[in-house]
């Protein structure tokens, strides 16, 4: 998967609406990662910034859209989406996640960026899902940790970002992959390639 075979620029009709049915989809497994992250909290007292490997359920929409729609600002918009339906769905952090969501696609999308809009193979995807993942986290530090020390800190970036680049970038590829097989993504550049990862 490593040409767009089209314009990355102009939105179709159809890329809105499968950006929008991921995002809403996500929405949902977003609560089922909250409750995921609470029912696991005791689990890492022994080093809590080692949770940070459960961001992976997080960040994965912002890499999964852009590798099947493949237009510029699909990580964005898909996360930030996904994270206001979380908000309607009851999550229990408030309205901030929405914002939180943003951050998250922007990191994800900046992976994306390097590759031009152009390129969607393995490197484009890890580097995607670990700027996203490292960008969330960078985001907890500040706004719900900053009384953490220094190393603890740097270790939940670390983590998240490794987490996020096997599960939201590696796994959105294969997930893409998998789904091209099927032929429902011949209407884009992704589900055109039949190309192995």
């Amino acid at each position: 998967m490593s040409n767009v075979g089209g314009s990355a620029g102009r939105w179709r009709t159809v890329d809105i609406v499968v950006a929008a049915v991921l995002a809403v989809a996500f929405g949902v497994v977003f609560q089922v990662a909250n409750g995921l992250w609470s029912v696991t909290e005791g689990a890492f007292k022994f080093f809590p910034p080692a949770q940070a490997v459960l961001y992976g359920l997080w960040i994965l929409p912002a890499v999964l859209a852009p590798m099947i729609v493949r237009k510029a600002g699909a990580a964005l918009f898909t996360e930030t989406l996904a994270s206001a339906v979380s908000v309607l769905l009851g999550s229990p952090y408030g309205a901030i996640v929405i914002v939180q969501g943003a951050v998250e696609g922007l990191g994800a999308e900046i992976g994306i960026a390097v590759g031009g809009y152009r390129r969607y193979g393995v490197g484009i995807a890890l580097l995607s899902g670990a700027l996203g993942g490292a960008a969330a986290t960078t985001w907890d530090v500040f706004y719900s940790y900053a009384s953490w020390s220094v190393s603890w800190k740097l270790g939940y970036i670390g983590f998240a970002a490794v987490a996020c680049a096997i599960v939201a970038g590696l796994g959105a590829l294969l997930l893409t992959k998998a789904l091209a097989q099927t032929g429902v993504l011949d209407r884009f550049p992704s589900g055109r390639e039949r190309a192995s990862v």
